[in-house]
């Protein structure tokens, strides 16, 4: 997703990762002709308190419950920012009562009203935001649901902001003036169906991608000298088109764009059926994440593994398939940059490269398996779980082994099938049934079905085991040379990471690195970084340094805030580099030239 500096893994990422969606809950009896009617109020956003309004029908008791995650793989408690529950009812009497940190118990008969106001002022794609500027809004992240009832007829108005803010979200909304103030009511929906439907509510730009079908919409709120429109709409429109084209149709009748960019825009890309919101410092990392979230629209939104149906909002949700999931995505965000120009051949192999840099120095890699990644990705939010000891990425993992396993298909059949032709089954197979695979069953299965041979030897060493990817042997395949060079690298001493509430912290520190000998700690808040927002990820900004820059932070710690400087320093690591074979074979080159173009059969050479 973006600018990625020669060996840089882009990320997500999200991380990043996913989207509530599909809830499956039976609706209760007596209800399912009613609707369950949420308005949201903004009438000072500088207060940072959504206001939030529930009438719902009730017929002696129902439960309500705040969702404890969304977005990213981390219970975050959404109900520790509510205040002030209250209920009434239209006529008679109701009462409602907390009965755990996130469920409250509401009795009565007839519709009751249940009103509360929540607090938000976090930026980026994962999370929500209220300020003087604009209103971000991930629904799940503010409004409550009704157990056991989240696939009933629900509506959702915003309304009392300031008469110059619109509303853009690929929920449809109708919006008029009421008094002083606008609101918008979207179209009857589903609790379900809202929360994977983020909202932008301020003073933004909007356009739509001239010669793309189905209809594309892309809303950005952001400094204008930190975007250019007709870069923007060159790259995205490339990238829609070109994955539409691979996935052979359009899952959407309409899909939205929401880009926050510039300073305080946050990091990273959160998918939705629908849309996406995006959270970068400038246009120059756009790319990447685009391509990324815009095949999640396949991958994950709807060729989707079973283990993560139906959603539980209440819980963790355990998957083994998050490697292919996220980490196929980013094989293909990569693999579209390249297919359509927006990177160079070149640069595709520097990204390559750095992936498997990022693999083999992480001591983590020879123990945990990709799916063991995948399964532990709620530790996600803890620091030390971050530390190369601890953990490896299913993202990196996961786009490794996509092109791994493209080469192998493409050897097997000499170049006739590929990994496309597998995303197309599954999107076929799941997809387009109403279907969810089985995790990495059904991904191997339909591996095997397109490629005609077994793949239980390389799942079971590479997905499910720990052994060493052979690199040399399956890259050579495709006429492409991994080699090991030793490099002097910019060198910090330090590793981010997120703390517990989300917070961008100092995650490890060599205490005789730079930044260990300036004073920093381990968990010291960033507040700053060189005057503006840390780097979303620090090995690729550090790759884009050079020893002896100056690195000026702004730190807090146990309240107080502090400022820091120290020069960046110098340390030997071993690094891997990704080359064209000057010896490959006739076989090879067309391997290689077929992933590069996203072709099957005879490639002719360019």
């Amino acid at each position: 997703m973006n600018l990625r500096p020669p060996r840089l893994k882009h990320l997500i990422s999200g991380a990043f990762f996913l989207v509530l969606c599909n809830l499956s809950f039976p609706p209760a009896r007596g209800h399912s002709d009613e609707t369950i009617a949420y308005k949201v109020s903004l009438p000072k956003p500088e207060r940072h308190l959504f206001h939030v309004s529930i009438k719902l029908p009730v017929k002696g008791e129902a439960l309500l419950q705040m969702p404890a995650w969304n977005a990213l793989y981390q219970i975050k408690d959404f109900a520790s920012r509510i205040q002030g529950v209250q209920a009434h009812a239209e006529s008679g009497a109701a009462t409602i009562e907390k009965i755990d940190k996130q469920t409250w118990r509401v009795t009565g008969n007839g519709t009751v009203q249940i009103d509360y106001s929540i607090y938000w002022d976090e930026v980026g794609p994962f999370a929500t935001q209220l300020n003087g500027e604009h209103a971000f809004i991930n629904p799940a992240e503010i409004l409550m649901y009704v157990v056991g009832r989240t696939s009933e007829k629900a509506s959702l108005a915003i309304g009392e902001f300031p008469e110059n803010w619109r509303l853009a979200s690929a929920t449809a909304f109708h919006c008029e003036s009421q008094a002083s103030h606008p609101q918008c009511t979207s179209e009857v929906s589903t609790y379900n169906q809202l929360a994977d439907g983020p909202i932008e509510v301020g003073k933004f730009q909007q356009f739509d991608l001239q010669g793309v079908s189905p209809p594309v919409t892309v809303v950005v709120h952001g400094d204008k000298e930190n975007w250019k429109k007709k870069q923007v709409e060159d790259e995205l429109k490339r990238i829609c088109q070109y994955e539409t084209k691979l996935m052979e149709g359009a899952p959407y009748e309409h899909y939205t764009f929401i880009l926050h960019i510039g300073k305080g825009a946050g990091g990273g890309g959160m998918e939705h059926s629908n849309s996406t919101a995006i959270g970068t410092m400038s246009d120059d990392y756009l790319p990447n994440v685009a391509a990324h979230e815009f095949f999640h629209l396949w991958n994950v939104k709807r060729i989707r593994p079973a283990s993560l149906e139906p959603v539980d909002y209440t819980k963790e949700q355990y998957t083994r398939a998050l490697w292919f999931a996220e980490g196929v995505t980013s094989t293909y965000g990569d693999y579209t940059l390249v297919r359509t120009g927006l990177w160079s051949k070149e640069r595709f192999y520097e990204g390559l490269g750095y992936q498997i840099t990022e693999l083999e120095e992480r001591p983590a890699n020879r123990w945990q398996s990709a799916e063991q990644s995948s399964l532990d990705a709620w530790l996600e939010k803890y620091p030390l779980y971050n530390q190369a000891d601890y953990s490896v990425s299913y993202y990196t993992k996961g786009q490794v082994l996509g092109e791994l396993l493209d080469i192998l298909i493409r050897d097997r059949t000499n170049n006739a099938k590929s990994l496309d032709d597998v995303l197309r089954a599954m999107n076929i197979d799941f997809a387009k049934q109403g279907k969810f695979y089985r995790d990495s069953l059904d991904v191997r299965l339909t591996a095997e079905k397109v490629a005609g041979g077994s793949f239980q030897d390389f799942f079971q060493k590479y997905v499910a085991g720990v052994e060493p990817f052979p690199y040399q042997q399956i890259f050579k395949l495709a006429g492409i040379e991994v080699r090991t060079v030793e490099r002097r690298q910019p060198n910090l001493g330090l590793s981010l990471a997120r703390d517990a509430y989300g917070t961008l912290v100092a995650g490890t520190i060599d205490a005789d690195g730079p930044a260990g000998q300036a004073g920093l700690r381990v968990g010291d808040a960033i507040v700053t970084w060189n005057g503006g927002e840390a780097p979303r990820r620090l090995g690729r900004w550090l790759s884009e340094q050079k020893p002896g820059d100056l690195v000026k932070l702004r730190i807090k710690r146990e309240e107080q805030e502090l400022a820091l400087e120290f020069r960046i320093g110098e340390t030997k690591e071993t690094a891997y580099e990704v080359a064209e074979d000057p010896q490959a074979n006739e076989k090879a080159l067309n391997i290689r030239e077929g992933l590069l173009r996203g072709e099957t059969g005879s490639v002719s050479r360019r």
